[in-house]
């Protein structure tokens, strides 16, 4: 079951570590929202992992596994937002430039919002409560979860996505169910303004409506067909590629930077996977030895409605493409 009801004293070890390991998809989920990386999230399930073996003699019998071990991570989480900057999308960070500019030096990786593929969320079997989940993974909510204070964060993220209690989630920071009910509020109406501020009113789509969109959009950037790729995005449709701090807003700057500084994509070739919910691609270029194709970036497709509204181009492929299972290079003749 899920939640255990009894303390450790009388389970074996293995028992409750099996019980302890049937969390940790979950437990990534929520470090990943946490902290917007996934290396970060696995390495803080590992140390909540360790932590709750520590200290299994410490486990009360009042209260359930998984929010004993939601509170050891949670503290986790905490103690690595203390120590680390706040991560971002370029977007987050400056205002957009032309199409035909130079992406400049890379900054460093820890700045980033990191991508998440969907093995390592945990997805609800219920469809409306899938869907909502999905929501909650988008890249622009979990960069808008990191302008909330560590505690807000956590608060909203227990009681929205996990479906605490408020008093489960009161003994989980050791406050008051006033002081989390205060949280929660707060940090629905940070979020609310944010989403203003941005104008992030986009709606997920059927999924029959992001396959076929993403379908059209993989065959119209592997022919590097403009006309068609115009067709397919909102008119302010953005596209960012960190590490780099250049992001682009519309059409017609997207196109200029496909064509200008980034022509040399022309005839990649993308593989087809799946990052925060939304169809992504992994894009090879044409290997510089002309034999085959090289690994170039990851591209995660925001859509809304009928239209494309965000291309995501993540460039390290280094750590990206083995977390989501794409190969490190593409033959001539392989089918894609």
């Amino acid at each position: 079951m899920d939640d255990l009801e009894v303390g450790a004293v009388g389970l074996g070890h293995e028992s409750v570590a099996l019980r302890l390991e049937a969390h940790r998809t979950e437990l990534i989920g929520y470090c990943y929202r946490m902290l917007g990386s996934v290396f970060d999230a696995e390495d803080a399930v590992q140390e909540t992992m360790v932590r709750a073996w520590r200290g299994l003699d410490r486990f009360e019998e009042r209260s359930s596994l998984r929010s004993w071990i939601y509170r050891i991570a949670t503290n986790v989480c905490l103690d690595t937002l203390a120590a680390a900057k706040r991560r971002a999308r370029p977007m987050d960070l400056s205002a957009p430039t032309s199409g035909a500019t130079s992406p400049g030096p890379p900054l460093d990786v820890s700045l980033w919002i990191e991508p998440c593929p969907a093995g390592l969320t945990h997805t609800p079997a219920n469809p409306a409560e899938a869907a909502e989940a999905g929501e909650s993974v988008r890249l622009a909510f979990i960069a808008a979860l990191q302008h909330l204070p560590s505690k807000q964060r956590a608060t909203l993220l227990l009681r929205e996505v996990l479906d605490f209690s408020a008093r489960e989630v009161a003994d989980l920071h050791g406050c008051t169910v006033a002081s989390v009910n205060s949280a929660l509020q707060r940090a629905r109406a940070t979020l609310a303004a944010r989403r203003e501020a941005t104008g992030d009113t986009a709606v997920r789509s059927p999924d029959a409506v992001q396959r076929a969109l993403a379908k059209r959009y993989a065959a119209a950037f592997s022919s590097f067909d403009m006309e068609e790729l115009s067709m397919l995005l909102h008119v302010d449709a953005t596209m960012s590629l960190p590490p780099y701090a250049l992001w682009m807003r519309g059409v017609s700057d997207i196109q200029a930077w496909l064509t200008g500084p980034a022509v040399g994509c022309r005839g990649s070739r993308l593989l087809p996977t799946v990052a925060n919910g939304s169809p992504a691609f992994g894009q090879y270029r044409p290997s510089v030895t002309g034999a085959g194709f090289e690994p170039w970036a990851l591209q995660v497709v925001d859509i809304s409605g009928d239209r494309i509204t965000d291309i995501h181009v993540f460039r390290d492929t280094e750590r990206l493409f083995p977390l989501f299972d794409l190969p490190p290079h593409i033959g001539e003749q392989e089918e894609v």
